[in-house]
């Protein structure tokens, strides 16, 4: 295909892939498309492990990774205290939790004594300095950063490693920010996307987006709800140069999504999601549940700005999944986590080559189709 993104990226089609996991990242790079890695989460010690295993099983193809690294975030720098952080979270909300465990009848004893004290998975300063050091040191083509323009740091090691720097925007405004900034690629993403996502719907944010950036020689990478090739069709008619994409990946057969929340995944319709802050502090979008219509409720307590949300709701989500995988039914019901409106449209789980080359395939016949329009 000729197409920006696959001249920047090497790659023979434009769909990039976020996926937390390492073995999807490989087959998704050597079915054609570009695998990142998503490494919220990771140390630099356990991304290293990560990055080597790509690099042992991906046959020099070319892969990507993404970090969160917030431009706002209530802890900001790695000087507080883990009693410190704690002391941030109020006892009200980590109660709350707990009641919505216990009306599903779930032991709440135990569920934030071993909860790891941080950022909750977001990069603070010094933390994002040492992942982006890591990443730089193995052979990526991308590296992206979601939640705000990237650190300077990344910007100018991604100008002297020679690796497209890639930033995440739900609004024009946004666009506007990163381009002065200086990022080689804009990841568009509309509200239908799973994660953290604005409120401008897909079809409408990428061709504004796609308008304010033109002549500036950023392409554009269209994300939200986008789980076929013919809405990859219809992101490169509005002028995106190819797609990036998340929640088609959860339920492929290598992803290390609980078998749970593959079922419900491939279950669920495009309304069974919701955008809420209540996951990790800022608007995010995710399988709806009795988890989430708790914290919806008028009783509810607000959401703590993030990073602390996260330690509210990480603990208890993890033992609700552990659970349901085991058989309980009021985790069973419980269970959600992030996913786009998109998830209407996955109805089967399928190995990550199948998944590629039917979007592939789905791609050519609304292309065919559309050129099938301006015939006589």
């Amino acid at each position: 295909m000729k197409s920006p993104i696959c001249d920047l990226l090497g790659v023979e089609f434009p769909l990039v892939a976020f996926t937390h996991c390492r073995d999807v990242v490989v087959e998704v790079s050597k079915a054609g498309g570009f695998g990142v890695l998503g490494a919220a989460g990771y140390s630099a010690e356990t991304l290293e492990i990560e990055l080597n295993w790509i690099d042992e099983h991906i046959g020099g193809l070319p892969y990507g990774v993404d970090l969160i690294a917030p431009t706002s975030m209530a802890i900001t720098d790695d000087n507080n205290t883990p009693e410190q952080i704690d002391s941030m979270v109020p006892r009200e909300h980590q109660d709350y939790a707990a009641h919505i465990l216990a009306q599903h009848n779930i032991d709440t004893a135990d569920i934030y004594d071993n909860q790891r004290t941080g950022a909750g998975g977001f990069l603070t300063k010094n933390k994002a300095t040492n992942i982006i050091d890591v990443a730089f040191s193995h052979p990526i083509k991308l590296i992206a950063n979601a939640l705000g323009v990237p650190p300077q740091y990344m910007l100018d090691m991604g100008k002297q490693h020679g690796v497209a720097v890639a930033a995440l925007v739900g609004a024009k405004e946004h666009a506007a920010k990163q381009v002065d900034a200086g990022v080689d690629v804009l990841v568009v993403a509309g509200t239908e996307a799973g994660g953290h996502c604005g409120e401008v719907s897909t079809m409408v944010l990428v061709p504004e987006v796609c308008q304010y950036v033109e002549g500036s020689g950023v392409p554009v990478l269209a994300a939200g709800g986008i789980i076929k090739g013919r809405q990859m069709a219809a992101s490169m008619a509005m002028g995106a140069s190819g797609v990036w994409t998340g929640s088609m990946w959860l339920t492929t057969s290598e992803a290390e999504t609980s078998p749970v929340i593959k079922e419900k995944y491939v279950q669920a319709s495009s309304r069974q999601t919701v955008r809420s802050k209540a996951r990790t502090g800022k608007y995010s979008r995710q399988l709806r549940s009795p988890w989430t219509d708790a914290w919806e409720s008028e009783d509810a307590p607000q959401p703590l700005p993030m990073p602390l949300q996260s330690l509210v709701s990480e603990a208890p989500l993890a033992k609700v999944t552990k659970l349901a995988e085991g058989g309980h039914e009021g985790a069973r019901q419980l269970a959600t986590s992030f996913v786009g409106q998109g998830v209407g449209l996955i109805d089967a789980i399928q190995d990550t080559r199948t998944v590629v080359r039917e979007f592939m395939e789905d791609y050519l016949t609304a292309v065919e189709r559309m050129n099938a329009s301006l015939e006589d």
